[in-house]
């Protein structure tokens, strides 16, 4: 047997198909398929509302299964309209390949062999982003969306932008996903994470083509932005329903749950100091005056200064709603100190409401860092000495 024999018996045997979404790539499209051809035929191209000459391309490969419509709807209902069509057609994978000329075939190989030894997962093509040819603004997007997607998942990754991935379709057939545009590539990997499913690199090439002759639909500005809205939203679900979630069914059936949750909470490994200083960042970015974006601003300053994200949050969650009304009080009485002569008495009531920071706003402003700051270093040292107190004590077990 030939290894292009080999190779469409793996693709069969495994149930693979090569996925090709495209968008008014007829320069490359055609190079692609053909390329792709010399591994396998099991190859379905999806074409996103083309109104170049990619109609007529994919008629010379009449043995390519094809899904159309029109008009365009991006590349995250592409992939999804390929993912119900590969089921259709007996597939449990699909790798997905760009058609802009970024990625080869050969590297198809390197998914089958990870396939094997990683039966079920989700394998995402890390390419080489330290090249010359790399475009500055693709470099800084991928180290941005390799950090959230971490926070998100716990799970480091060097390239989660690359749109060459194998994606276990039989495992993802009953979600639904919200997204449709380029987002769609964050959102699946973050909730295949979610949902147990193995997300895994493996090294791959990558062709970045002098930039006048680049060809991109990636739109910085708008589809940027879907990103970030999408990471928030990502972030706030982790904190509210994941960890939460992990964490009970690290416990579930643990007899000594009582002591887990301490070792989940204090980390025994980390320094009294660290812990102290994440528990004086936690109340300080409670505290602060950036209503709305404190959790996720606490979330990613604890993961790149190495704080324990477990305190952080718990001392950041100091801004419920109960507590509001006394965390403004306590932030314009404190103001007041910076304005003397001229600062309004303000009497503590339940209507000290987020509401009412428009009105003196000056004083609320100096007043809200100056408590941040004062709280956040006594928090800080009342911690440090508690821990050492609780060290010097005989342990016993719990």
């Amino acid at each position: 047997m030939s290894n292009a024999e080999k190779l469409e018996f793996l693709f069969d045997t495994l149930k693979v198909c090569v996925l090709v979404p495209t968008y008014n790539n007829a320069g490359t499209l055609g190079h692609l398929l053909k390329d792709i051809s010399f591994f396998t035929w099991n190859i379905l191209v999806v074409n996103d509302g083309s109104t170049d000459e990619t109609a007529e391309i994919l008629d010379a490969f009449p043995g390519v299964f094809t899904v159309n419509y029109s008009p365009n709807q991006g590349k995250g209902y592409a992939l999804q309209q390929g993912f119900k069509k590969a089921l259709e057609l007996g597939f449990d994978y699909v790798i997905s390949i760009d058609s802009d000329g970024q990625h080869f075939a050969k590297d198809l190989t390197v998914f089958l062999q990870m396939l094997e030894a990683n039966p079920g997962a989700l394998i995402i093509g890390a390419r080489n982003m330290n090249q010359s040819s790399v475009p500055s603004k693709s470099s800084f997007g991928n180290r941005f969306s390799n950090f959230w997607f971490r926070v998100e998942t716990d799970i480091r990754l060097p390239d989660t932008q690359s749109g060459f991935r194998l994606y276990p379709v039989h495992r993802l057939k009953n979600m639904h996903f919200f997204t449709r545009k380029y987002e769609f590539e964050i959102e699946v990997i973050v909730r295949a994470a979610w949902r147990g499913i193995p997300v895994v690199p493996v090294p791959v090439s990558v062709y970045y083509p002098p930039s006048g002759e680049r060809i991109s639909h990636f739109r910085p500005f708008r589809d940027f932005t879907r990103i970030s809205i999408l990471n928030t939203i990502l972030v706030l679900v982790t904190v509210i329903y994941i960890k939460p979630r992990n964490l009970f069914r690290k416990l579930n059936g643990q007899k000594n749950w009582k002591k887990a949750i301490i070792q989940e909470l204090l980390h025994p490994h980390q320094s009294d100091a660290r812990k102290s200083v994440s528990a004086a960042f936690g109340i300080f970015m409670g505290i602060v005056p950036i209503w709305g974006f404190q959790l996720i601003a606490a979330i990613f300053i604890a993961f790149i200064l190495k704080l324990n994200k477990v305190l952080v949050i718990l001392f950041a969650n100091i801004s419920i709603p109960p507590f509001i009304p006394l965390i403004i009080y306590a932030s314009y009485r404190s103001g007041s100190i910076w304005m003397p002569g001229s600062a309004p008495e303000i009497s503590f009531s339940k209507s000290l409401s987020l509401s009412a920071i428009r009105y003196n706003f000056r004083q609320y402003l100096l007043g809200s860092i100056t408590l941040a700051i004062v709280a956040g270093v006594v928090t800080g040292l009342l911690t440090f000495l508690l821990l050492k107190l609780f060290n010097k004590k005989p342990r016993r077990d719990i």
